[in-house]
């Protein structure tokens, strides 16, 4: 599930939004309300549930390739999603939905950008559509899927790498290890 160019995402697990209406995310630190989408490049850091914490490495121009072949793994792509064992009957069984918005009502969030947002309140070009099989949508995107007890010792090495990276829900995470 992608936008094309004069689109962007918003995926949800509600299927009866009929308006995008700014808000103040609980874990804002900018204040500002928003209305958040996601571009092609961003999209599948949203094929999970919503709740789900995830931890994404992808390789970009400074990456090393012994940070590639070790943390991504040799000959296995240039992208991982990691998630805990304990979210995959969720993640399988999820109903998940994306939104079409139109992209010139957002702009780029973040250095380097990581969503799209609008301080207007948007109305979807259509009505939400099913995302279908999660796993497939990985694989069809050759997006390395990593089921791990806990996400912390993955997540730690990541960030030390020159991988680009980005975590989600991590507060929703089993807590470290001892």
């Amino acid at each position: 599930m992608r936008p094309n160019a004069t689109e962007v995402l918003h995926f949800s697990e509600d299927p009866t939004i009929t308006r995008f209406v700014p808000l103040v995310a609980l874990t804002s630190s900018h204040g500002e309300a928003l209305v958040w989408a996601v571009d092609d490049a961003r999209a599948p850091d949203y094929w999970f549930p919503r709740q789900c914490p995830r931890a994404m490495a992808w390789v970009g121009p400074n990456t090393t390739r012994a940070d590639q072949d070790r943390i991504i793994g040799a000959g296995c792509g240039d992208r991982v999603h990691a998630i805990e064992y304990d979210w995959l009957q969720r993640l399988l069984s999820v109903n998940l939905y994306a939104y079409r918005l139109p992209a010139e009502r957002f702009h780029p969030f973040g250095t380097p950008p990581s969503a799209m947002v609008s301080t207007d309140t948007i109305e979807p070009l259509g009505p939400a559509e099913p995302v279908r099989d999660l796993l497939e949508l990985h694989r069809a995107a050759g997006i390395q899927l990593r089921l791990l007890d806990n996400l912390w010792e993955f997540w730690d090495e990541v960030v030390e790498s020159t991988l680009e990276f980005s975590g989600i829900r991590l507060r929703n995470a089993k807590p470290r290890p001892e």
